[in-house]
C-alpha cells in the first residue's frame, strides 16, 4: 500500500531570522501550524512520515502530541544546516532506514495547497513518476520554480529556477514516486546529487519518464509567500 513521506527536516535558512527557533513547517498560517493543513489532505488510511532533523525534533513531538492522526518522525542525525541531506538526500534516507518497497507520496512541508490529494493519486498510472504541476500565468513568476513544459501530461522537459523559463509551468513540491525507480535515486545521489528534488526530477525525465498533473487550486511555497502576520 502507498505510503506518505513529508520533507521536514530543512533549516529554512531563507527564512531567518523567523526559522532560527522554529521549524518552517510548523510556522502558523490560517491559525494553525502549516504541517497540520499538509497532514488533514492526507487519506485517512495511509501512512504518514515525516522527516525532522535533532535541532526540531521536540518542536515535531509537541506537535504530533496535539494532532489527531497518527504520524512517525524520522528524525535525522543533523543539528545544522551545514550537515543536511538535502531532500533528495533526505528522501533516499528514509527509503533506506524505512526498507520502503511501496509506491511513494512525497510533499514538501514547506507548501501550502488546497488541492485534493485523493484527485491527484487518481492521476497516477502506477508506473511513471506524477509530479503535481501549477501555472503561474507568467514566465517571469516561474524563474524561482522548476519549470515543466509537457506533451499531453507527460514531461518533455524540467529546468531548475532557470533564467529564461520555456513555460509558466512549476512543480509545486508533490510528487508520487513508483518504488521502481528506487534504484535510480540511489544512482542518482551516489553521484551527489542529494539536494533540491527538482534536480532529480529533471534527472528522471532523462532517464525514466514523468508526468505532470495539473491543478488550478491556491498553491504556494512559504519561503516564497510566507506572510508572518497572517
Amino acid at each position: 500500500m502507498m505510503k506518505c513521506l513529508i520533507l521536514a527536516s530543512g533549516f529554512a535558512t531563507r527564512l531567518y531570522p523567523l526559522t532560527l527557533t522554529r521549524a518552517k513547517p510548523l510556522l502558523t498560517y490560517k491559525y494553525r501550524p502549516l504541517l497540520s493543513h499538509i497532514v488533514d489532505k492526507i487519506p485517512q488510511k495511509m501512512e504518514v512520515y515525516i522527516t525532522v532533523n535533532k535541532k526540531f525534533e521536540n518542536d515535531f513531538r509537541i506537535w504530533q502530541e496535539d494532532f489527531p492522526k497518527l504520524t512517525e518522525l524520522v528524525v535525522e542525525d543533523v543539528w545544522r544546516e551545514e550537515q543536511s541531506l538535502g531532500a533528495t538526500g533526505s528522501l533516499l534516507q528514509a527509503v533506506q532506514d524505512l526498507s520502503f518497497e511501496d509506491d511513494l507520496l512525497v510533499l514538501a512541508g514547506d507548501n501550502y495547497f488546497e488541492f485534493s490529494i485523493p484527485r491527484f493519486l487518481g492521476a497516477y498510472n502506477g508506473k511513471n513518476t506524477l509530479i503535481a504541476v501549477h501555472d503561474t500565468g507568467n514566465r517571469d513568476d516561474a524563474t524561482q520554480f522548476g519549470v515543466v513544459t509537457v506533451e499531453g501530461s507527460k514531461v518533455t522537459s524540467f529546468e531548475e529556477k532557470p533564467s529564461q523559463p520555456k513555460s509558466s509551468l512549476i512543480a509545486t513540491g508533490c510528487y508520487v514516486f513508483p518504488a521502481r525507480i528506487f534504484p535510480l535515486l540511489e544512482k542518482y545521489c551516489a553521484s551527489d546529487g542529494r539536494d533540491n528534488l527538482g534536480d532529480f526530477i529533471e534527472y528522471l525525465v532523462n532517464e525514466d519518464e514523468v508526468h505532470a498533473w495539473s491543478f488550478q487550486e491556491t498553491w504556494f511555497d512559504m519561503g516564497n509567500e510566507f506572510d508572518p502576520s497572517a
